[in-house]
C-alpha cells in the first residue's frame, strides 16, 4: 500500500487506540513472561485474552514485540552464561542453599530487556504521526477529536489535572471535549492556545520565505486564547495573550534580520479552505503559484518545482485540487499558464515554454 492509499485507509480510523503507561507496562510484562522459562499454553491462553480486552492491549503487545526484538540484544542464553559464576558465589554465601537454576539470569535478563522495552514504550506512549500523504483520527481519553493531516507529529499528555498537546510539525484539527476543571493546552514552538470545549487548527511548519518556521492558529468555533507558553522564552509567541472568536487565525512568523521577533497577524480566511484538507482537497483563492505548489507538495513525494525565472512563482491559481495528486495540479497549471511542463528525475518541472 502506497503512503496515499494508508493516508486514505487512516483518515476513516474513527478509533485509533490510546495506549496508556499502564497498559504499556502490562504488555512489556507479558513479553517478559513468554521469554522466560515458565511458558505454558494455558500463559499463551491467558495472554491472548488480555489481547482481546481491548485494541489498545493488542496495540501496546505489538510495538513490545517489535521493542524487545530491536532493542534487546542481552539474549536468555547470554545472561544464563555471563550470570554463572555470580550464582556459585551467590549460593556459596548464603551456605550453599541452592536457588532454581533460572533465578538469577532471567531476573538479569528480564531487568536489561523489561527495562528497555518499558522505556522505550513509555517514550513513545502519547505520540501520534502521520507520514507523507498520510492523515489519521485518534479519540482521547477525554472524549476529545485530534485529526493529523500529513507529515505530522504530535504529543498528548493527559492527567486528572490537565489536558496537553505539544505540535512538533505539521497540521492538526482539534475538537476538544468540555471538561472545566481541566483546560485543553495545545503547545507549538513557544507559544500555547488555551481553549476548554471547542474547534481549532494549528499548523507548524517551515515559512517559504526562508525565515524559519511558521504557525497559524484557527478558530473556527468556541474561543480559545493564544499566550507566549508560560515560563519558556517563545520562537513563536504574540507579545500579549491574544483572544479569539470564531472564524479568526493569528499567524506568526520570524522576522528577517539578526533582530528577529515574531510578527504577528490577525486575519479571518475561509474556513471551507483551511479546513479543505479533511475532504482530501486543497483550495486556492487567487494564490501565488509559489505557494500553491509548496502545499500540493506537502502531500505527495512527486514534488512539483518551477526552473527558469523567478517570476513563474508569482503568476497566480485558483481552483479546487485533490491532494496526493501532483500530477493533474502540474498539468493544470501548464495548461491554465502555457508551460511546458516535463516528469524528470522523479518530480514535475514547470518552466516557460521554449
Amino acid at each position: 500500500m502506497n503512503p496515499r492509499e494508508r493516508g486514505l485507509a487512516s483518515a476513516g480510523d474513527e478509533g485509533s487506540p490510546h495506549v496508556t503507561r499502564d497498559i504499556a507496562a502490562e504488555a512489556a510484562v507479558w513479553i517478559a513472561r513468554l521469554h522466560g522459562p515458565d511458558r505454558s499454553p494455558q500463559m499463551e491462553r491467558e495472554c491472548r485474552e488480555w489481547q482481546a480486552r481491548s485494541a489498545a492491549h493488542r496495540l501496546a503487545f505489538e510495538r513490545c514485540t517489535d521493542t524487545w526484538e530491536d532493542v534487546a540484544r542481552v539474549t536468555l542464553g547470554e545472561a544464563f552464561a555471563a550470570t554463572g559464576a555470580q550464582r556459585a558465589q551467590r549460593e556459596q554465601d548464603m551456605g550453599h542453599r541452592r536457588l532454581p537454576r533460572w533465578v538469577l539470569p532471567l531476573g538479569l535478563a528480564a531487568c536489561v530487556s523489561l527495562g528497555a522495552v518499558a522505556l522505550v514504550l513509555w517514550r513513545d506512549i502519547g505520540v501520534y504521526t502521520t507520514g507523507v500523504g498520510e492523515q489519521r483520527v485518534v479519540v482521547l481519553d477525554d472524549g476529545s477529536r485530534l485529526s493529523l493531516n500529513t507529515h505530522s507529529r504530535v504529543r498528548v499528555d493527559m492527567d486528572s489535572r490537565r489536558r496537553t498537546v505539544e505540535v512538533d510539525d505539521g497540521e492538526a484539527l482539534f475538537e476538544v471535549a468540555k471538561d472545566p476543571l481541566r483546560p485543553f493546552v495545545v503547545r507549538a514552538a513557544g507559544s500555547e492556545v488555551v481553549a476548554h470545549g471547542t474547534v481549532f487548527s494549528v499548523r507548524l511548519m517551515a515559512d517559504r520565505a526562508e525565515t524559519g518556521r511558521a504557525l497559524d492558529v484557527t478558530l473556527i468555533e468556541g474561543q480559545v486564547t493564544v499566550q507566549a507558553e508560560s515560563g519558556k522564552a517563545g520562537e513563536l509567541a504574540p507579545a500579549a495573550p491574544v483572544e479569539m472568536l470564531p472564524g479568526d487565525r493569528i499567524r506568526l512568523a520570524k522576522s528577517p534580520g539578526p533582530d528577529a521577533h515574531a510578527m504577528q497577524r490577525v486575519d479571518r480566511p475561509r474556513l471551507e479552505g483551511v479546513t479543505a484538507w479533511k475532504r482530501n482537497e486543497a483550495v486556492f483563492d487567487d494564490v501565488v503559484l509559489g505557494d500553491a505548489i509548496a502545499e500540493m507538495n506537502r502531500y505527495d513525494r512527486t514534488p512539483v518545482v518551477l526552473v527558469g525565472s523567478p517570476s513563474l512563482g508569482l503568476l497566480r491559481v485558483s481552483g479546487t485540487f485533490r491532494i496526493g495528486d501532483t500530477a493533474s495540479f502540474a498539468h493544470s497549471v501548464a495548461h491554465l499558464h502555457g508551460l511546458t511542463l516535463r516528469e524528470r528525475a522523479g518530480r514535475w518541472e514547470l518552466s516557460n515554454p521554449p
